[in-house]
């Protein structure tokens, strides 16, 4: 298969204009770490955005960074970390899960809108995204947003890029606003709680007024109990208030440690990257957003049906389940928990006869699923770009 490798956006913009002439079909790529997600789709060349790298513009007092697409995300920390600066939003790393290798790259994680447990606080990868340079179906580039937040009327370009998995256009720069690094981390791990008892926890922690930016809870084996972690960030002062008035809030959970450190780091990177699931590289991993009250029923639900693993982030609101890999993978199950309980369940793994035949996206109602393909249809009238990689036909 080709691989194009354009060095700019003009090179992207005349692949990308020659293919749609010729009704070539383009898989997008950046270094093809998260390849083997969303459905297979059927392409005849690949673009990809390994040569567009570089911060193309970094503003600390300003709290904003610039990079083209194909720029490693250790890069973009690096250069933020110098300044003492970091992404708001925790992104995820799914090497751990999808079993890849290589770097992920910036323009991933605005594609896909990839973020970790701190999104709870600062919000998701779009939250932060606030200009995106792109070419679409029509090989033309777009220059959407900028260096400031702006309130914006009418089709908001930035926002609809974040999350669409390459099917809109072939995104080139991408422009986030950063924050601070904090200076303290600190982790409360309430010991012993069931799933309802750490939803419970991590609700009334949430709930509160001290800023929590972490919430996840960790079943053990036997589901009857887990370690529940409520993380606190910022100035040690503050941390420290925060924590001591936090456990006061909390006592009658008892059974607390204080973790900090290496430790903590590493814990909270296994949250983020979800390889607290065991390592069984034969099962499907699932990921399930719904109301965090319902998902300790959620997860019962599926349990009552299948061989299931799981542990919870986002104070309950994300699980990320895993199931045997054989028939459908547990969709019928899942889906059947989403129509009880509320939420979308994404098939993260499976073997790629699996996703060729399910939906691994949430089925949307066909009235949404008609506003897609509109969209589709506005943005690559030719279907070129990453076609069928959400949604068969789209």
């Amino acid at each position: 298969m080709t691989v194009h490798t354009p060095r700019d956006e003009q090179d992207a913009s005349a692949i990308i204009r020659e293919a749609a002439e010729n009704g070539t079909l383009l898989n997008l790529a950046g270094n093809g770490t998260k390849a083997s997600m969303g459905r297979p789709n059927q392409t005849d060349a690949t673009i990809s955005s390994t040569a567009l790298t570089g911060v193309t513009l970094y503003e600390p007092a300003e709290l904003v960074i610039s990079a083209r697409s194909g720029t490693p995300v250790l890069e973009v920390m690096r250069v933020l970390a110098a300044k003492g600066q970091e992404l708001p939003f925790e992104p995820m790393d799914y090497r751990w899960l999808l079993g890849s290798k290589g770097e992920p790259t910036i323009g991933a994680v605005a594609a896909m809108n990839i973020s970790g447990p701190r999104r709870i606080m600062a919000g998701a990868a779009r939250d932060s995204l606030i200009g995106v340079r792109f070419v679409n179906g029509r090989g033309e580039a777009v220059k959407s947003g900028g260096r400031v937040m702006k309130n914006v009327t009418g089709l908001d370009l930035v926002k609809l890029m974040a999350g669409s998995w390459g099917t809109l256009g072939f995104l080139t720069e991408v422009t986030f606003k950063v924050l601070p690094k904090q200076e303290r981390m600190a982790t409360l791990v309430i010991r012993g709680l069931d799933d309802r008892q750490a939803i419970e926890a991590l609700s009334i922690a949430l709930g509160s007024p001290f800023d929590v930016t972490g919430a996840a809870h960790i079943p053990d084996r036997d589901r009857r109990g887990g370690s529940t972690l409520i993380r606190l960030e910022g100035f040690r002062v503050s941390v420290d208030y925060r924590m001591n008035e936090l456990r006061r809030l909390l006592k009658r959970f008892r059974f607390m440690d204080l973790l900090e450190g290496n430790g903590a780091e590493a814990l909270w990177q296994s949250v983020r990257d979800a390889s607290l699931l065991p390592d069984h590289g034969d099962r499907a991993i699932w990921r399930v957003s719904t109301a965090p009250t319902k998902g300790p029923e959620f997860a019962a639900q599926v349990a009552g049906a299948l061989d299931a693993q799981w542990f919870y982030d986002w104070g309950g609101g994300l699980l990320w389940i895993s199931t045997p890999a054989d028939g459908d993978a547990g969709a019928s199950v899942l889906r059947e928990a989403t129509k009880a309980f509320g939420g979308h369940a994404t098939l993260v793994r499976a073997p790629a006869e699996i996703r060729s035949t399910l939906d691994v996206f949430e089925p949307q109602p066909e009235a949404l699923m008609a506003l897609s393909r509109g969209i589709k249809a506005s943005f690559d009238p030719a279907g070129i770009l990453n076609p069928g990689r959400m949604y068969a036909g789209v």
